[in-house]
């Protein structure tokens, strides 16, 4: 049995912010990938799980065809089952005016569009150009508008493309622009490829704050190529303040090459404390929730915290074997 010690007391790394918002999009983005069906109130349970560990804001679901992401075809049961009484924020991926319509009608708190830094992964993604995604989501503004529901936007592989290389900066630019136009001032950085480096976070950074200074930046890592938590340490230096994170390090994208899972919420969590940065999230009750998905999914889960426990988790000297000889 572990037992923590008392000295725990973290330093605050200088420069980081004091506080940040950890997202967590295991319920959709996680989820999504699944090939087989998770029961509507497994997913109710899990976004329930999360809220009480202190999550304060989910990407609950996705609106959606059914024909095109079955797993995500009880968007609006899920939405209608959680328990909204602790005041989290749901959020839920929305592709067009009709989904827009089925998630106002279903109570979401906000609506993220979403494209491709990209031309070929747009197409493989949404079948569409980026300049017919972007003409698209004029429509569903207008939809959210009249529903009072704000729209946030998202960027998909912002740090690099599998069919394309290198995204260039600029280009984060103008597509960051042409939300603003929409009136769309929060902004995603999806690295969905896991191509992400801290040089290129840091420079994608600076290069919004500049050129937009009133959009808010959100930082999505994926962990392909094991270096999504040093992107995390990247994007503190630069001040940003929001990070989505999938429970457990579920996920994935099926329209990106070799790409894996989502950096682990529980993971994320223990990095900003042991940075000394606030996120109001209870570490140990998020780890249960992670345990519980594994039970569902009937598969191990990538996180590591989940597996060692904290830093200063320690066990009884009986409870291991001496060396012999």
């Amino acid at each position: 049995m572990q037992v923590r010690t008392p000295n725990d007391q973290k330093i605050r790394m200088e420069g980081f912010p004091a506080e940040v918002t950890v997202i967590d999009v295991g319920p959709r983005d996680g989820l999504q990938s699944e090939p087989g069906w998770i029961p509507t109130e497994e997913k109710i349970a899990l976004i329930d799980g999360l809220v009480d560990a202190g999550i304060r804001q989910l990407e609950a679901t996705s609106f959606v065809s059914p024909r095109a992401v079955p797993q995500m075809r009880d968007a609006a049961e899920v939405i209608a089952g959680v328990d909204r009484s602790k005041g989290a924020v749901l959020t839920a991926l929305v592709p067009n005016a009709r989904g827009a319509e089925r998630a106002a009608a279903a109570g979401i708190d906000a609506m993220v569009v979403f494209l491709s830094a990209s031309e070929s992964h747009n197409r493989k993604n949404v079948n569409r150009s980026v300049a017919q995604s972007l003409d698209g989501f004029g429509e569903v503004c207008g939809v959210a508008g009249e529903a009072g529901i704000p729209v946030y936007g998202a960027i998909a592989t912002s740090f690099g493309c599998p069919f394309e290389g290198s995204v260039p900066v600029s280009r984060i630019v103008d597509i960051a622009k042409a939300y603003r136009d929409l009136g769309i001032t929060r902004l995603t950085l999806g690295d969905t490829t896991g191509m992400a480096t801290p040089p290129i976070v840091k420079a994608t950074c600076r290069a919004l704050r500049r050129e937009l200074p009133e959009t808010e930046v959100t930082l999505h890592f994926h962990n392909t190529r094991g270096v999504g938590l040093a992107c995390v340490y990247a994007g503190l230096e630069e001040g940003v303040t929001r990070y989505e994170a999938s429970i457990g390090g579920l996920g994935g994208c099926p329209f990106a090459p070799g790409a894996t899972g989502n950096i682990c919420t529980e993971d994320l969590v223990y990095l900003l404390d042991e940075c000394g940065v606030r996120s109001g999230v209870d570490l140990a009750r998020l780890v249960e929730v992670s345990r519980r998905l594994e039970r569902v999914v009937g598969r191990t889960l990538p996180g590591q915290v989940m597996k060692a426990g904290p830093r200063l988790s320690l066990y009884p000297v009986d409870s291991v074997a001496t060396a012999c000889g």
